[in-house]
């Protein structure tokens, strides 16, 4: 499926959000390649022939880490107490009973989801690669082709990571659920993801799925692989302190300091969560440019901790924002969460100011996927974009040019009333146009994949 528009098309935006600031009547062509080609400010009413998008169009926003199928544990981990790792458990039976179908459906419905919520990017961090056992399907890519065409059957844009799993532990093999995640060796992931192919809209990038899970005498082939492609390389980095003490009982490193000795860290890598981390791993992150993914509702719900977001940014590392477990998928919350987190831990407020919270969800987290001509309303970038209502019970009140600040402070995903991708209209008035009813393909692919 092609994502781009094959006639010029105008929208008026009543009110625009430009990165530094709230604009009143925005009208915005977009080019027969799904571009933006023109945009002028000060535009009191829509031209002739324009759609008109009431409310503040943001850029789309960039969901940079997902695991669709965690989509299905939803409420379901809630019952009882535990922990991450009891909550990884649960997350095992539901992997083994996902097929390249039923794995479609699901990240169908989910895709679709995020649409609504102004998602117009997703970063999908995949690692299920085989049939239960460790057996590769006919086609060995057969599920991530199934994620590739869930995105375009959902009409969103996605980045296929595909995650090098190879061990259950430092030294140890791949335990019963992580056969179907494993390719053996980075030789053989390397060559297994070499047959995957970009398309209008899909790239294709990699990821560590973590140092426990790929041995570091492995780790520069995974990051090699990435470099000579110029491709997005992520790594779950330091969600766990089990793991850090893992790490150094084998390595006498930390996670970070194991990854910059075997060249994963640098621009195009992203760490995602980077909860756990020393004085000196934040040094190493910020001083390689190496970007830090941030997923606030997941890391509470896992009880994983806060992460020092800001002293990450400070010291260089670029932030960009998941909805990863998809406890919820509304990038505002994240937003909004990763503000409230450093509240709550320093008892200060006003860390980030709106519109720093906005660019993480929107132009640094594309930038993440590979994107960096995605998640800014100016000419030439890709035309994504989201108009969230300023006229409901959340979003009613603030003066229309503090727009940003109730978009993060206040508003939520049920907020979005239009999202547009490549210049085309996605969600129109809160409903998606691709997938009629996206709460009852949720509903039927979940109950397929629990079993």
């Amino acid at each position: 499926m092609s994502l781009n528009m094959h006639a010029l098309k105008t929208y008026w935006l009543e009110h625009a959000w430009l990165g530094s600031s709230v604009e009143p009547g925005v009208a915005l062509d977009v080019s027969d390649d799904g571009r933006i080609a023109a945009l002028r400010t000060g535009t009191e009413t829509p031209p002739p022939g324009a759609e008109v998008l009431r409310g503040l169009t943001v850029p789309g926003l960039a969901n940079a880490h997902s695991h669709a199928f965690h989509r299905a544990l939803r409420s379901v981990v809630q019952v009882g107490s535990g922990t991450f790792w009891t909550w990884r458990d649960v997350m095992y039976k539901v992997a083994q009973n996902l097929t390249p179908d039923s794995y479609f459906d699901l990240a169908r419905a989910v895709y679709a989801e995020m649409a609504l919520a102004g998602i117009t990017n997703v970063g999908e961090f995949h690692y299920v690669h085989h049939a239960p056992g460790g057996t590769p399907y006919a086609d060995p890519n057969a599920m991530g082709e199934a994620l590739i065409e869930a995105a375009a059957a959902a009409g969103i844009r996605i980045t296929l990571l595909d995650t090098a799993y190879l061990s259950s532990g430092f030294g140890e093999a791949p335990n019963e659920h992580q056969r179907r995640f494993s390719d053996g060796t980075a030789e053989a992931w390397a060559e297994r993801v070499c047959a995957l192919k970009p398309r209008g809209h899909a790239l294709i990038g990699a990821a560590v799925h973590s140092v426990r899970a790929v041995p570091a005498g492995q780790l520069a082939t995974v990051a090699r692989w990435a470099e000579e492609r110029q491709a997005p390389l992520h790594v779950h980095l330091s969600e766990q302190t089990a793991e850090n003490d893992a790490c150094r009982a084998a390595h006498g490193c930390t996670p970070t300091r194991l990854l910059a000795d075997h060249g994963v860290l640098g621009p195009r890598t992203t760490g995602v969560h980077n909860t756990h981390l020393t004085d000196e791993d934040i040094a190493l992150l910020g001083g390689t440019a190496t970007g830090t993914c941030m997923c606030p509702t997941t890391e509470r719900d896992l009880a994983d901790g806060i992460g020092p977001a800001g002293r990450l940014q400070q010291a260089g590392s670029p932030l960009s924002l998941g909805s990863d477990s998809h406890a919820v998928i509304d990038l505002l919350e994240e937003a909004r969460a990763m503000e409230l987190n450093e509240r709550l831990r320093s008892r200060t407020r006003g860390h980030w100011t709106a519109a720093a919270l906005l660019t993480a969800a929107t132009a640094d987290g594309h930038a993440a996927l590979g994107l960096p001509d995605a998640g800014r309303l100016e000419v030439g970038a890709l035309a994504d974009f989201t108009t969230i209502a300023l006229d409901t019970v959340r979003t009613a009140g603030p003066l229309p040019r503090l727009g940003a600040e109730t978009a993060v402070f206040a508003a939520s995903a049920a907020d979005v009333r239009h999202t547009v991708v490549g210049g085309r209209h996605i969600v129109r008035d809160g409903v998606h146009t691709l997938v009629p009813d996206v709460p009852s393909a949720l509903a039927d692919s979940i109950a397929a994949v629990r079993g």
